[in-house]
């Protein structure tokens, strides 16, 4: 072993020189961002494919992590900004500047009314759909006349849900979780059977996040009416896949989300029906902004951009409904001769957007696939945890199954070559050899 400070005895063989030489210049490549192309021609052909690699993105299948904001979204965003743009601030009503601003905040609010009907004045804005389940969970039970009370949700709801309905539980609320079916389902009879006398909310999502499944909201609204709780959704993922009709579905609090939709990231929105009105107490406090459910000045070209994008979603639903339903069956088609794979989640009541492939015993070369797809192994909230999803272990996967899992997610701008190149790249990530670390492991 060399000490530091000492020459080492003896004398690197050429070979040695040469693999230390190419690796110089492999951590050139890593760690600059000085002209791949160049480098590229002094390493060997297999260290040059690599950087190659590494110099081009991977194609996208993460939409329902987050969707890249439409070309059309940024230029209404854009003429929000600067000296000669909509800069000024809604709330300031004594002046043109301000005027303006409000007129667009109320297009916008109009904009993302009309794709699930409802009416415009039951739109609340926020930062996003974490923080309308935030308000929407939190604000019924802080406004509840009962000091505690009985809430409902299930066990595969998104993290924004599950950990607000924690934090009640430590503050003294009785929550109950209902368990999912094999098929990623909560169903009404479920719920019914979990309603209590003092139950006063109970919150489930329209789209599961990771399984793409969907429940029947409008059935299990009408049994929560009757029995006079308030009955929140979470429609993040659920809002421009799924034809939603707030006039005819009998739901008080519905979630959305601007960056699922190919709007921009920090802008949501809460539906506030005329039930809960009275019944949600606001979170954030400074102005009374928004019905006073929401203080703080509105960010008028995020709440452009979600507009923009919700109108966009409400004119080519039928058009990107019927593209994404034909990529689905061409990806599964494509991957019905790979022995051991299994399509989690209910086959028919679902949303063709979104996949979650479970792969049979053997080697799953995740590494190998990730080089060549964006994909993820769970929910984007999940991710950095390293734990298994909560969702795959609700439906009956254990943990060694739950590691053989990916959510493949089609988007707007997945093409049918993408799916080509997924389908291959699939295939070859099962036949390649394990990476040393996993065979170190094993």
């Amino acid at each position: 072993m060399t000490e530091f400070g000492k020459a080492p005895t003896g004398f690197l063989s050429a070979a040695s020189l040469f693999g230390l030489f190419n690796r110089l210049f492999l951590n050139a490549a890593l760690f600059t961002r000085f002209h791949f192309s160049a480098i590229k021609h002094c390493l060997i052909p297999e260290c040059a494919q690599w950087v190659c690699t590494m110099n081009k993105r991977p194609l996208y299948f993460d939409y329902a992590a987050t969707t890249p904001v439409d070309d059309r979204v940024i230029q209404v965003m854009v003429e929000c900004l600067g000296f000669e743009g909509n800069f000024g601030n809604p709330a300031s009503g004594s002046h043109a500047f301000g005027q303006s601003a409000r007129q667009t905040v109320e297009l916008a609010r109009e904009q993302v009314a009309q794709l699930v009907n409802a009416k415009p004045e039951h739109i609340i804005w926020t930062s996003g759909a974490t923080e309308s389940n935030n308000l929407a969970l939190k604000g019924v039970a802080q406004a509840s006349r009962e000091s505690r009370g009985h809430i409902i949700t299930s066990q595969i709801e998104h993290k924004a849900v599950l950990d607000t309905a924690h934090f009640l539980e430590a503050s003294g609320f009785d929550v109950t979780y209902l368990a999912p079916d094999s098929d990623g389902l909560v169903s009404a009879e479920k719920v019914r059977a979990a309603l209590r006398s003092d139950t006063l909310l109970v919150s489930l999502m329209l789209v599961n996040n990771e399984l793409g499944t969907v429940n029947d909201i409008p059935a299990i609204g009408r049994l929560v009416r009757e029995h006079g709780a308030l009955f929140h959704v979470d429609a993040a993922q659920g809002a421009g896949k799924v034809a939603i009709d707030l006039q005819e579905w009998v739901v008080d609090l519905m979630s959305f989300s601007g960056h699922k939709l190919y709007g921009p990231k920090g802008i949501g929105a809460l539906y506030v029906g005329p039930r809960a009105q009275d019944r949600l107490q606001a979170q954030i406090h400074g102005g009374g902004h928004e019905s006073g459910l929401r203080s703080g000045t509105l960010a008028t070209h995020q709440i452009a951009g979600m507009g923009a994008a919700f109108a966009i979603a409400r004119e080519s639903f039928t058009q990107e409904l019927s593209h994404i339903q034909g990529l689905r069956e061409r990806l599964l088609e494509q991957l019905a001769d790979v022995p051991g794979v299994l399509c989690n989640g209910c086959p028919i009541q679902r949303i063709p957007h979104t996949l979650s492939l479970t792969f049979g015993e053997g080697h799953f070369n995740s590494s190998a696939l990730s080089a060549v797809l964006a994909y993820s192994a769970t929910s984007a909230c999940n991710s950095a945890s390293k734990a298994p999803s909560h969702v795959l272990l609700a439906v009956g996967h254990d943990a060694d199954k739950a590691a053989r899992t990916i959510r493949l997610s089609l988007g707007r701008f997945t093409r049918e070559q993408d799916i080509d190149v997924a389908v291959n790249a699939i295939k070859a990530a099962i036949a390649a050899p394990a990476p040393f670390w996993a065979v170190a492991q094993s």
